[in-house]
């Protein structure tokens, strides 16, 4: 029977692969260190947790909630980018809260898409972006992941010769999978290219909180104008370890933010309120504990750094987020990242997300999460050792077998 049309139109999802040979693995005994998915392990701070299990004991909240987010919630988003960003938001119409960032992009896509429309996207970069748009039936076009003078080039010549001309621009900074940052003069570009061209930028900011160095992640509303021609989404699955409970926003043009609304009033009922409840808690009384997280995953990095560089893996530090963009050691290159992160998981027991599964353009890197320990990381390095010097000087005619077969 022939694939439904939106179904076609995707490719198959590379990580499932690495997912069902990790299964596999596990169920055969193997001590799978998993620093695949972006999945964190930290529990969700108690203050908040204790705020859900308070609000969920009044049965009032067990009702239909609001599907952009109850007043309360989106008030405490605006009050964050004041403070954080210096950015003055109408909590009535300039925010949303979304089902976590990846659900609120998705949503956008629908709303503002029409069949053919043109999208320039980084490759690489985290699949919704391309995606969303591609099931709304658009068309992507790729453009560097690097917020450089390559950058602006490259969105200037796909202006001049795309047809139809593109509608919207994505950015992702600080960025998953690659962790490159964006500065202010970089957005200052964007914004007026953005208004120049009449074309909406959509921003993900959903790592904002997760730095390490002095550079600290600004956002693109902070330029004069942006209003104009941006929405800026959000995610606090990572800032305050809550990935499950679904959580995010978008901020930002007040005729894009009321499409997105439109579109998730047919779609949805928002969030259980005691979990809306709990996250205006956070974002009104979390500082505390944003700093918490910050810390662990600088520590993270470290102790991957320092021990896969002693384990004769190079792993370049990341400035921002929770994932290391790591190039494939020379010796194993050819295989490409996904035949390359199914080597790991059979010879070292090391699961990481093959680079590919962000765009063609990642294909000679992996993305290592910082989603274990620091002892588990270490294990993590001590296997990888192992496995680069089993194959040794024999490393090439291994893995070019694997890469026949």
């Amino acid at each position: 029977m022939e694939e439904f049309h939106k179904v076609r139109r995707l490719p198959p999802y590379v990580f499932e692969e690495v997912n069902r040979l990790k299964a596999s693995a596990r169920a055969g005994g193997a001590d799978i260190i998993d620093l695949g998915m972006g999945n964190p392990d930290l529990p969700t701070p108690k203050f908040i947790v204790d705020k859900l299990c308070e609000v969920i004991q009044d049965s009032r909240t067990h009702r239909y909630s609001a599907s952009k987010g109850i007043a309360g919630l989106r008030r405490a988003q605006a009050g964050y980018y004041k403070r954080r960003f210096g950015v003055t938001l109408d909590p009535a119409t300039q925010v949303v809260a979304t089902l976590g960032s990846k659900e609120g992009f998705a949503n956008m896509a629908q709303a503002i898409t029409a069949p053919g429309d043109v999208v320039l996207c980084p490759n690489p970069t985290y699949p919704i972006h391309a995606f969303g748009f591609i099931m709304s039936g658009g068309t992507i076009r790729a453009i560097p992941a690097k917020p450089d003078a390559d950058f602006m080039t490259a969105i200037d010549r796909a202006v001049r010769h795309s047809i139809p001309k593109p509608i919207a621009i994505i950015l992702n900074y600080p960025s998953n999978p690659t962790a490159y940052m964006a500065d202010l003069d970089f957005y200052r570009e964007v914004v007026a290219f953005a208004k120049k061209h009449e074309i909406i930028v959509l921003s993900d900011l959903a790592y904002a909180e997760i730095y390490f160095d002095d550079v600290v992640p600004p956002s693109i509303l902070e330029i004069e104008g942006a209003m104009d021609v941006a929405v800026e989404f959000t995610s606090m699955s990572k800032t305050f370890s809550m990935p499950g409970w679904r959580m995010g926003f978008a901020v930002g043009n007040e005729r894009l933010i009321a499409a997105l609304a439109r579109v998730k009033s047919y779609l949805d009922y928002g969030a259980f309120t005691p979990i809306q409840v709990a996250a205006t808690a956070a974002l009104n009384g979390g500082d505390e504990a944003i700093e918490e997280v910050r810390t662990t995953y600088r520590r993270r990095r470290d102790v991957l750094v320092e021990s896969f560089g002693r384990a004769g893996w190079q792993v370049p530090p990341p400035s921002s987020t929770m994932f290391a963009w790591v190039p494939i050691p020379p010796a194993y290159r050819h295989l490409g990242s996904l035949e390359f992160s199914k080597l790991l998981i059979e010879q070292a027991e090391v699961a990481v997300a093959p680079g590919v599964g962000f765009g063609e353009h990642g294909d000679d890197h992996v993305r290592i999460a910082l989603v274990e320990n620091e002892h588990r990381i270490r294990q993590a390095a001590r296997n990888i050792r192992r496995f680069l010097a089993s194959n040794g000087s024999a490393g090439e005619n291994v893995v070019s077998l694997r890469a026949h077969s």
